[in-house]
């Protein structure tokens, strides 16, 4: 059986309740694969600060210094591959092909945005006045929450987390409770990369004391709805 804390400040932590629930195979219900730190609204909001505090340094660093972590993350992913999708398969039930798929999904986007960093970058525009130059350059926005659901919990995860993390910003995320085992060990591998404590957090737990935290802490960067059309 597998056991997970949540990740807050670098650290592998118990729920600040004590609580935990376990998760059994979907095909043998009478073998549990993995259990967990049951976070609630204080966990999630220990996460927040955690993030806000790690953010500063990690949007300082450069495209390609955050890029190489997730390219040295994307090689654990991949030396793992087996494994992984042996225990995304005893956790949700994806047939092992299917799983096996979705694990090289993961390390194939943490490949891709490792790779991306090195074109982050901005614009030089032409000025109407001599000697004068226009440019735009890109910044991080904070602190971004991130909510995955169960269908795909190594892929969705993975693509939502490295592109925010390669711009610079620092996350907190809360998995889906019925199969959140993948995010944690997406974790573990970025972890191992190098990556900062405090720049990813992961809380698993109830989603409206967790989810509802991440989404209404002012801390947490809001983005604009799309325009309606008329």
């Amino acid at each position: 059986m597998q056991t997970y804390g949540n990740l807050i400040a670098g650290e592998w932590t118990p729920a600040r309740s004590g609580r935990t629930f376990q998760l059994a195979n979907p095909a043998d219900t009478r073998e549990v694969v993995s259990q967990y730190a049951s976070g609630g609204q204080a966990d999630a909001a220990d996460a927040i600060r955690a993030a806000q505090d790690a953010f500063p340094a990690w949007a300082a660093a450069t495209p390609v210094a955050r890029g190489r972590i997730l390219s040295r993350a994307s090689e654990i992913l991949g030396a793992r591959k087996a494994s992984l999708a042996e225990l995304l398969t005893r956790e949700e039930g994806k047939t092992l092909a299917e799983s096996q798929g979705e694990v090289q999904r993961a390390v194939d986007i943490f490949r891709f945005f490792g790779g991306l960093s090195y074109t982050l970058g901005g614009q030089t525009i032409p000025h109407d006045l001599p000697g004068n130059l226009l440019y735009t350059r890109r910044e991080p926005l904070g602190v971004v929450g991130l909510i995955t659901p169960w269908n795909f919990p190594v892929a969705i995860p993975a693509w939502k987390m490295a592109p925010a993390l390669v711009a610079g910003n620092s996350v907190v995320m809360k998995p889906a409770s019925p199969a959140p085992a993948m995010t944690l060990e997406l974790a573990k591998a970025l972890v191992e990369a190098g990556l900062p404590p405090g720049v990813l957090n992961i809380v698993v737990g109830d989603g409206r004391e967790v989810g509802g935290e991440i989404a209404s802490n002012a801390s947490v960067v809001a983005l604009p709805s799309r325009a309606r059309r008329p």
